[in-house]
């Protein structure tokens, strides 16, 4: 049994899909798909039942998978335990991050280098399914989430800051003349939104202030990335908005698009950090406190 059999077992268990397992990876799928073979071999009985679109754990499957993250991070404390610069006291804190953090980040990371010189924060882009599991098994430190852990998960989620959504407009637009935007204004405009997947707490977020306005918003394609629907948005053809972090807001500058605040107080994001239950460490211990001094 390999290492790297038991590390793309977890991913596929924690993606539900061969493929979204490799792209996390950075692997090809046929490389994932041919050791899971093999370890199931050597184990002599099914892991995964594969489905055209997802695969599902075996019962064997579901009972290998807490050892298997157990073994993971045994493994991970001991290179952290070899990585540690003793000469230099250095901390490293492996952070998962998430969408609309903006210019919290950066006062995070500056108010954590102030009461922790010696931390070095290594940022780590995570999807969103498994954060939980990679706070839990000691492949990060903390992460990020606009959304709550399951109820048996263990680790703790707490609040860090409330980030209110604004706007964005074309900069013609008549509504970004206002200082700040009722939604029940945009009921006539077409609303450009990336899927539901990406961000749920978001978008639910949007699409019930839209309800509670007494509308349901007319939809054009988002682009596949934020910056590629700003762009869609900032052209002078038809007029559309979308949404975004008041804190990402802060660090964008364009002459095609204006950024407003709504005037509906609900529209307001709860931004949290996951931590493990049973890890009090000092380098933890001023991550959220500087998390705290941020918002």
């Amino acid at each position: 049994m390999e290492l790297r059999q038991i590390e793309y077992f977890v991913a596929v268990a924690e993606e539900g899909h061969f493929g979204r397992a490799a792209q996390r990876l950075f692997i090809g799928q046929p490389a994932i798909s041919q050791q899971i073979r093999r370890l199931e071999r050597e184990l002599s009985c099914p892991l995964f039942d594969r489905q055209p679109r997802q695969v599902q754990l075996t019962e064997a499957g579901d009972r290998f998978l807490p050892e298997a993250r157990s073994v993971l991070a045994a493994v991970d404390r001991a290179r952290r335990a070899i990585e540690e610069d003793e000469s230099e006291g250095k901390v490293t804190i492996r952070l998962g991050t998430c969408s609309g953090l903006g210019d919290h980040l950066y006062r995070m990371l500056n108010n954590l280098a102030a009461i922790m010189p010696n931390a070095v924060v290594d940022l780590v882009s995570t999807p969103s399914e498994s954060r939980v599991s990679a706070v839990m098994t000691g492949r990060l430190e903390a992460a990020f989430t606009h959304a709550p852990p399951p109820t048996d998960a263990e680790v703790d989620c707490l609040d860090m800051w409330l980030d209110p959504l604004v706007v964005a407009l074309p900069s013609w637009h008549p509504l970004a003349a206002q200082h700040e935007v009722s939604i029940a204004d945009l009921a006539d405009v077409p609303l450009r939104l990336l899927p539901r997947r990406g961000n749920p707490v978001l978008v639910d977020c949007v699409f019930q202030a839209c309800a509670e306005a007494g509308f349901t918003p007319r939809s054009e394609p988002p682009g596949t990335t934020l910056d590629e629907t700003l762009a869609a948005i900032g052209t002078p053809s038809t007029a559309s908005w979308t949404v975004l972090y008041a804190s990402h807001a802060r660090l964008l500058t364009n002459r095609y698009l204006a950024f407003r605040p709504f005037r509906e107080s609900s529209l307001v994001i709860n931004t949290m950090l996951l931590v493990p239950r049973d890890t009090g460490t000092p380098g933890l211990r001023a991550l959220v406190e500087a998390g705290r001094q941020s918002g």
